[in-house]
């Protein structure tokens, strides 16, 4: 999915709910990087998802998160294939530039985010404590994967 341009800059590829949908149905990974108050509220109904903030809400405004890629390594390897998506597809496509800046291969951005998925009326999940949150201090990667 993520692809070098001729002058060698990574090129971001956003694709729509419908495509994401079937990806994400196809065993790509979800990387929902909102808040994890924004997360709580509703996310995306996947099998593999990850929340993993791009930005913290402080008094000062947002800011970005310092440790965001280090906690993508510790969930996902560079070679996954993973849609990431926020809330309406601005923090999103930064996170994803930045994941291809890193050098993860197989990364899209969900253009509309959360929002054009809820519109779509695709499933989604609101409960606050069925999936693990994402600690830095707590890996996300199955012990079986590890080589």
């Amino acid at each position: 999915m993520g692809s070098i341009g001729s002058s060698g800059e990574e090129v971001i590829v956003t694709i729509d709910v419908h495509e994401a949908k079937d990806l994400i149905k196809s065993g790509y990974g979800y990387l929902d990087v909102r808040t994890v108050e924004e997360f709580k509220k509703g996310h995306v109904d996947a099998r593999k998802i990850f929340n993993i903030p791009y930005m913290f809400n402080t008094p000062q405004g947002r800011v970005n998160n310092p440790e965001f890629l280090k906690e993508v390594s510790s969930a996902c390897y560079k070679e996954d294939p993973l849609i990431v998506g926020c809330q309406s597809g601005v923090r999103s496509l930064s996170a994803t530039a930045d994941l291809l800046k890193a050098g993860y291969k197989h990364v899209s951005n969900m253009g509309g985010g959360y929002l054009a998925w809820v519109e779509n009326g695709f499933p989604n999940k609101k409960t606050e404590d069925e999936l693990p949150i994402k600690k830095p201090e707590e890996p996300i990667k199955e012990p079986e994967d590890e080589l």
